[in-house]
């Protein structure tokens, strides 16, 4: 093989490893994109127009039977389903209910 002909194909492998980099790090910064702004536990889908409206992910936890003093855990996720911003005024509370 003739010296011009080497350089034209490492040339032209240089370019085909550019450009495959390029469009590898394209879809690495779009895939990112999507899931900053529209993937995973973005917003929730609006419900209710013109006013806040609370949606809770479970209305009641059973844990069946639990010796006295026994310390238990649980955990409610609240989302905002309403098109305006949701203000709490009062601080939030739970009501526990015994021997339902």
């Amino acid at each position: 093989m003739t010296r011009p002909a080497a350089r034209r194909r490492t040339r032209s492998r240089s370019m085909a490893l550019l450009w495959t980099a390029l469009g590898l790090g394209s879809l690495l910064v779009l895939l990112a994109a999507v899931s900053l702004l529209g993937g995973g536990r973005g917003r929730a889908a609006i419900e209710v127009t013109g006013q806040p409206r609370l949606k809770v992910d479970r209305e009641a936890i059973d844990f069946g039977d639990i010796r006295l003093g026994r310390t238990v855990e649980a955990t409610f996720v609240l989302t905002n389903v309403g098109d305006q911003p949701l203000r709490l005024t009062q601080a939030p509370s739970v009501e526990v209910v015994e021997g339902c």
